[in-house]
């Protein structure tokens, strides 16, 4: 199967597409008319969902933030935050399809499939996480070093709150949070997060 992809190169590496036979690199989705033979497109930038595809092939895009338009089908939710993509399992949603799932083995990756909703499961956990390390970080409790260390430790985790936020960029999750703040005021994120003040 064919699979034509779009990207940052830093994505691409993550989720080892460049080393991948099924897989096509082009730089952009203008190139995607070129390869209308493909079974399948992805496109892995942040702004994936602002393109429109005009194709019957399914279409996997980044699109943490944004929910799928109620008047498309074969368009296809994943989160490739950087520190995502490198999992064995992603994230999706959309309809269920087994077409889909055959274009995720064929990139060596399974499934699971999700709600259409802001933050997916794993983005949002992750940012509550963070957003919990910078209040903690505001009270004084302890130092970005230690909570890395006890988080890890604790939860068993790869990484800590604040290698989190370096790896993913605080800037995605405070968007993220800020989104889902406006229907729920537990997300509401620190100023530390957001930097609106200086952090310690």
């Amino acid at each position: 199967m064919k699979i034509v992809v779009c990207g940052p190169p830093s994505a691409i590496l993550e989720a080892k597409i460049d080393s991948n036979p099924n897989c096509v690199i082009v730089d952009g989705v203008e190139s995607f008319a070129e390869h209308s033979d493909a079974g399948a497109y992805i496109n892995l930038h942040d702004n994936a969902m602002s393109f429109t595809y005009d194709t019957t092939s399914p279409v996997l895009v980044n699109s943490v933030l944004e929910t799928l338009p109620s008047n498309k089908t074969g368009l296809y939710r994943i989160n490739a935050w950087p520190g995502f993509l490198k999992r064995e399992i992603w994230e999706i949603a959309g309809l269920r399809s087994e077409k889909v799932a055959g274009i995720a083995e064929a990139l060596g990756k399974k499934l699971v499939w999700v709600k259409d909703e802001p933050g997916f499961v794993s983005a949002r956990v992750i940012s509550m996480i963070v957003n919990e390390a910078f209040f903690a970080i505001a009270d004084k409790i302890s130092t970005r070093e230690e909570i890395d260390i006890a988080m890890k430790l604790g939860t068993g985790y790869p990484y800590g709150p604040f290698e989190w936020a370096k790896i993913i960029g605080q800037q995605r999750i405070g968007k993220l949070l800020q989104l889902l703040a406006l229907s729920d005021k537990r997300y509401q994120p620190s100023i530390l997060l957001t930097g609106d003040i200086e952090h310690p």
